[in-house]
């Protein structure tokens, strides 16, 4: 399952919430384990002798074949990356894409032939594992990878993980209810390598904010399993209730299809919205958690939708179709490799250049790397409106502890 940048698919992180709250966490995809299939492109077309002197090669890995969401993701994604080059206009980069078949071997495939091919720096894969396979090969010939996956343990050793984080959405909605005296927190989150992930990052940022943990639940993927976790953790609200010490906000990373299936159980338990405040990641960044009126007044974390909203619109006027909500990862990612290429060589996507301090201008806002791999990103707060979210608090740095190196699946969101 694939997460739309944050956003979860096939309950993908309708996640982007989003799509699928995939991307580490997320399983890899079998496309049918075919060869890595390659295409290039360069702005403008050069005499061949000139091109082969001054090229500086890119290269994009990704599940490219096949008919799946996947490979439906990462063609949109590859002509986002596409639209980043012709943007900037530099005959001298060429972007040289390769099909990894959704397989850890096929992008060892992949990354090997686009070495061979001369390429500078690696963009992809979209799995974590696939990123963990290549690391090795990457390493040898001396150049970075900067996946698309969340998944943490693919993060450092050269690869640089451009997704955005699910720790860091956890400090930013917890520390901002927090600031509105939001003390006593309750729980419900999915069973998955996701979940996992959450769990730790939501207890350390309400010990951070000095609150407290009632009650937390995790569910699996079937629906009964939902409905019996989410109904003990309304007992406990409406004791908590009774006895004067109301639960003051409850913490629901799930995605959008999950939430829809929540949104009536709530609603029947008479949970006041106005009291308890319900909280949750970018996994809600999409449009059907704005049409369920028990969500109403709920908080996220997520990018500010404004830059989304500009880019979505000049990717449909390229391509005639709106664009995964992950483009915007192979859009920002290939933006900072044109920068960087500007550079001199040997030594233009060297890890200083690419840990620089002020990082990078991104669609989703600025994007840094760490020396550790991880990425950093200015996060708003946003509150679900009735056919739409708005921004409550203005995009800021999250300073989350440094994420441990464990599985999340993907949207950014959930672990790809």
């Amino acid at each position: 399952m694939i997460w739309s940048r944050r956003r979860a698919f096939a309950p993908i992180v309708a996640i982007s919430a989003a799509v699928a709250t995939a991307a580490g966490g997320c399983a890899q995809s079998n496309t049918g384990g075919q060869l890595p299939q390659t295409s290039s492109i360069s702005p403008t077309a050069a005499p061949a002798a000139d091109k082969k002197a001054r090229a500086t090669k890119i290269a994009l890995i990704l599940p490219l074949g096949g008919i799946g969401e996947p490979a439906q993701i990462a063609r949109g994604m590859k002509q986002a990356a596409e639209m980043a080059l012709f943007e900037a206009n530099n005959p001298a980069v060429q972007l040289i894409a390769k099909d990894d078949g959704g397989t850890p071997q096929g992008a060892m495939a992949a990354a090997d032939a686009a070495i061979a091919e001369g390429a500078e720096i690696i963009l992809g894969p979209l799995y974590g594992k696939s990123a963990v396979a290549i690391a090795p090969i990457a390493s040898k010939a001396g150049i970075p990878v900067v996946t698309f996956s969340n998944d943490l343990t693919a993060a450092g050793h050269g690869v640089y993980l451009m997704s955005f984080l699910a720790s860091e959405e956890v400090h930013r909605v917890v520390g901002y209810a927090a600031r509105q005296d939001k003390r006593r927190f309750a729980a419900l989150m999915p069973d998955t390598a996701y979940g996992k992930a959450i769990e730790p990052a939501f207890r350390a940022a309400v010990a951070k904010a000095g609150g407290q943990i009632v009650a937390a639940e995790t569910f699996s993927s079937d629906t009964s399993s939902l409905l019996i976790s989410a109904k003990k953790v309304v007992q406990v609200i409406a004791a908590a209730e009774k006895s004067g010490m109301p639960v003051d906000a409850l913490f629901v990373p799930a995605s959008p299809d999950q939430i829809s299936q929540l949104g009536p159980l709530l609603n029947s338990a008479g949970l006041n919205n106005d009291k308890l405040k319900l909280l949750g990641t970018s996994a809600w960044d999409g449009p059907i958690v704005s049409r369920d009126e028990a969500l109403i007044g709920g908080w996220y974390a997520a990018s500010d939708p404004g830059g989304w909203t500009v880019f979505a619109d000049k990717y449909r006027k390229n391509f005639g179709t709106i664009p995964p909500r992950l483009a915007t990862l192979s859009y920002d990612a290939m933006s900072m490799a044109l920068t960087l290429a500007t550079n001199a060589a040997p030594g233009r996507f060297a890890a200083e250049k690419l840990t620089r301090a002020e990082g990078f201008a991104g669609v989703d806002g600025p994007v840094r790397l760490t020396t550790g791999g991880f990425s950093q990103r200015d996060l708003a707060v946003l509150e679900v409106q009735k056919y739409s979210s708005a921004v409550i608090e203005a995009p800021a740095l999250v300073t989350a502890a440094q994420p441990q190196a464990m599985a999340v699946s993907q949207v950014a969101r959930p672990p790809l």
